[in-house]
């Protein structure tokens, strides 16, 4: 990790409440060899801390984690220096550490558990070290169906980001807009079901959200057709926002068409889940938490007399 990096472009969320990333995948930046990082700093604030000592208290246990696993400490922890702007307008020199993806799960694990931003930096970085191990093994199948949801229903909260990002490209603007154009792709691959519609046939509450109730059978099949939609867009260079609709639909159609030759059940047939993300996150974090209790108590650190303090 370098420290000359600019933050990963993250795709404008604000148009639909369809859409959601989240708040850590806003602080991932790649370094020049396009590897992840998070800032410390960042994080800190984020987290709700407002004292650097304080966090680094955390950060000294997340290495003591670190090195116990087996790990080098410079593949994941990587000391530097950055300007601030102070608010006089000056600028002072602080120091930070650019953090691997492993590194901020080691981190959120000590962190402080009473704050509620922390429960939900803790699924979401062990989601995230979870799914690169499951990509470099293959294992994906090898899990129960909830962390297979849990883990698909990630990636596709990123992927319609990634996805309106490119739709936005292709004169889908408004708001209004990308709901039209995520309702084509719905109608293609439900067979000209609305998400309304798909809502009532599964019996899932018109608020909520239908992916948070989708098995991974059927997240996986969405996951597929918003890649595909992207690819498609990007490669036929869309320019109109009609024909990005007609494309989305288009494609859902296809894979709709590609479900039935395989004589697979069809998406709208398939059954929702008993228990939406939402309430497995809520059991991942306690399961987490009964993983991370012992390691805690086996990693206390000595405190040492409190220097002057250095408020974020």
């Amino acid at each position: 990790m370098t420290n000359s990096d600019s933050p990963n472009n993250n795709p404008n969320n604000s148009q639909t409440s369809e859409i959601y990333t989240s708040p850590f995948d806003a602080l991932r930046r790649l370094d020049q060899k396009d590897e992840e990082y998070w800032s410390a700093r960042e994080l800190a604030q984020i987290l709700g801390y407002t004292n650097w000592r304080n966090f680094k208290y955390a950060i000294e246990k997340a290495k003591i984690a670190c090195q116990k696993s087996g790990y080098q400490l410079a593949d994941h922890f990587d000391a530097t220096i950055k300007m601030v702007i102070l608010g006089s307008g000056a600028k002072r020199k602080v120091e930070d550490i650019n953090m691997s993806r492993y590194a901020c799960y080691l981190l959120v694990q000590n962190a402080d558990p009473a704050k509620q931003i922390v429960a939900q930096a803790q699924t979401y970085f062990a989601q995230k070290t979870r799914q690169a191990e499951l990509a470099e093994a293959g294992q994906l199948s090898a899990l129960p169906e909830d962390r297979r949801r849990l883990i698909l229903r990630s990636e596709m909260q990123q992927q319609d980001s990634r996805l309106a990002q490119v739709a936005r490209q292709a004169g889908v603007e408004t708001a209004a807009d990308l709901e039209e154009f995520q309702e084509h792709g719905y109608r293609g691959l439900y067979g000209g079901l609305s998400r309304p519609e798909i809502k009532t046939r599964k019996v899932i509450p018109a608020e909520d959200d239908l992916l948070d109730y989708l098995g991974s059978e059927e997240l996986a099949t969405n996951f597929f057709r918003a890649t595909q939609t992207a690819a498609r867009l990007r490669s036929e260079e869309v320019s109109d926002k009609a024909e990005a609709n007609t494309t989305h639909q288009q494609v859902g159609r296809k894979v709709r068409e590609l479900i039935s030759e395989l004589g697979n059940t069809m998406p709208e047939d398939l059954p929702a889940a008993e228990e939406s993300i939402q309430q497995l996150e809520q059991k991942e974090r306690q399961r987490l938490r009964a993983i991370s209790s012992p390691l805690l108590k086996s990693n206390k650190v000595v405190r040492k007399p409190k220097p002057p303090t250095d408020n974020l």
